[in-house]
């Protein structure tokens, strides 16, 4: 399993400079897709880098950019890739730095291996049955074991910076924040999940339209760090590799 964890990292770490040599640019070449949400040259060129490297591999990939495979074929796949190129493209756009490349590997519809980077400050999720782990440029060196024990006196509860839905208010609204003040933290994307597994957030409720690419590997660090993403209200695992990619909704704790 090491083996692709380095080359997940590898791949994430690549793709990441391909999306800053964008960032740092005037020109993000902007369009809109089918669903009207955004695409730009970082997208499609992280895309190209981590396919690159993850087509070496046994594994089949299916990536936000790429994602037009028929279930026909997808619903054999024991184990395959599952990469979101440029988490949070209109975090991007709006240069808050708030963005990521994610990287999973799915066996039999769960997260076994992820990675989430975050290109501007060089920070790196990883993990696999080993464990979840962040760390800085020195990656192996500088690794800390998740979930990090942090003491705060709120109850933190974190959400979207861009996609804040209806539902998800009224959730929070009626939260059990076990006797502590409630402390709302917004954050854009996988960086949400990420928080939870950390331990500097106590509860991520997504009750809004989301896809498995946006949380496959962030489930992973999640579930490696000791936490829960569960389906609302249900209760029930988080599964990927659907016929429809559309995620329910969930809750991560």
């Amino acid at each position: 399993m090491n083996q692709y964890l380095n080359i997940a990292i590898e791949a994430a770490i690549e793709a990441g400079n391909e999306i800053i040599n964008v960032y740092n640019s005037s020109d993000f070449d902007i369009e809109l897709k089918s669903d009207n949400s955004p695409l730009t040259r970082a997208d499609i060129a992280a895309h190209k880098t981590i396919v690159a490297r993850l087509e070496k591999t046994p594994y089949p990939i299916l990536s936000e950019e790429g994602k037009d495979i028929e279930y026909s074929i997808r619903k054999n796949w024991e184990t395959f890739w599952m990469v979101d190129p440029l988490d949070g493209t209109k975090e991007f756009i709006k240069r808050n730095d708030e963005f990521t490349v994610n990287i999973a590997l799915i066996k039999n519809n769960t997260p076994i291996l992820g990675v989430v980077y975050v290109p501007v400050s060089g920070i790196l999720f990883f993990a696999d049955k080993n464990g979840a782990f962040k760390s800085g440029k020195n990656i192996y060196s500088d690794k800390i074991k998740l979930p990090i024990e942090e003491q705060h006196d709120n109850y933190r509860v974190v959400g979207s910076r861009s996609h804040m839905s209806p539902d998800t208010e009224e959730y929070i609204k009626n939260i059990d924040s076990k006797g502590k003040p409630l402390e709302m933290v917004s954050k854009g994307s996988s960086l949400k999940i990420c928080m939870v597994a950390e331990g500097k957030a106590d509860i991520y409720p997504r009750l809004g339209p989301t896809m498995e690419w946006d949380t496959a590997a962030g489930h992973a660090i999640a579930l490696f760090a000791g936490k829960k993403v569960t389906i609302y209200p249900t209760n029930a695992p988080l599964k990927y590799n659907k016929e429809n990619l559309l995620n329910p909704y969930f809750i991560v704790s």
